[in-house]
């Protein structure tokens, strides 16, 4: 089965984000678990707890159907000690509020070397910063999130990925999480014949056991690009065909399959094309 979703706001409350999950017609949904470009929040409150969970259940959403995703503050390659403690400190927190909200993921970026440190210094600190906060809140799976390998980002290549589970080693702990938009411009063409070869590639270096979610979103930019440039489905570089593959590929089953694409009001329109093409 096909959960497939969006990006949906949590403005007035984390409560709100599965109404406006079910009002678009999505069976899976991501969210924020705080205000993105902030260090810190004001705890939740027992009200929004609750309410979170009651309108879960209201909507018939469960944990394998969501996958929040942290703040874009945090880097957890970041080479000052200091800041990178900032950066742990914040990301347990986001682990934690999971925890809180009966949830079971946790999407985020990997973390930058901003030109600093060599890639691997960086992916071994990463690793460090994950451990310490899937020991801290085991209940809560890491997922990593591939980029675009914009700038000095981390995590763009299938064989990054998989030495990040590696050097993490915390069986059952870490997952991954595919950006479509992301792994074409990382120079993974997944149109035609270069769909099935960039799974090859993803089943050698990660494996399928560890994927636990995706991003679905068209580019706007070309493959190799290295631009993070989202575009609405069928519009970009990437066509309608790629995504009704995935749709119709059961490797993708039983995971939050989730619209980021730049157009909201195309999101209920994209998530019936989607529903369509996985029947």
């Amino acid at each position: 089965m096909k959960f497939v979703g969006a990006h949906v706001s949590i403005a007035g409350g984390v409560e709100n984000a599965p109404e406006n999950a079910h009002f678009i017609g999505a069976t899976a949904f991501a969210m924020f678990t705080k205000n993105q470009r902030q260090w810190t929040a004001a705890p939740y409150g027992p009200g929004n707890i609750a309410a979170f969970k009651e309108n879960c259940r209201k909507y018939g959403y469960t944990p394998a159907q969501i996958l929040p995703h942290d703040g874009y503050l945090i880097n957890l390659g970041q080479p000052d000690p200091v800041k990178r403690q900032a950066a742990q400190a914040a990301f347990m927190d986001e682990m934690e509020r999971c925890r809180q909200l009966g949830l079971a993921k946790l999407n985020f970026h990997p973390g930058s070397h901003i030109n600093k440190i060599s890639e691997a210094e960086c992916l071994s600190l990463i690793a460090e910063s994950v451990r310490l906060a899937v020991d801290q809140v085991p209940e809560v799976m890491a997922v990593i999130e591939n980029t675009a390998g914009q700038g000095s980002n981390l995590g763009y290549s299938f064989e990054q990925l998989g030495e990040l589970i590696r050097l993490i080693d915390r069986p059952g702990k870490v997952g991954v999480c595919l950006d479509t938009c992301h792994t074409f411009a990382a120079g993974y063409d997944l149109r035609d014949e270069g769909f099935e070869m960039t799974m090859k590639h993803f089943a050698k270096y990660v494996g399928f056991e560890y994927l636990a979610g995706m991003h679905l979103n068209d580019a706007k930019a070309g493959c190799a690009s290295h631009l993070d440039r989202h575009e609405s489905l069928g519009k970009g570089t990437l066509g309608w065909p790629v995504f009704e593959r995935i749709m119709a590929d059961p490797r993708f089953d039983g995971i939050p399959l989730i619209l980021e694409t730049v157009d909201p009001d195309l999101w209920p329109d994209e998530i019936a094309h989607l529903k369509a093409a996985a029947k």
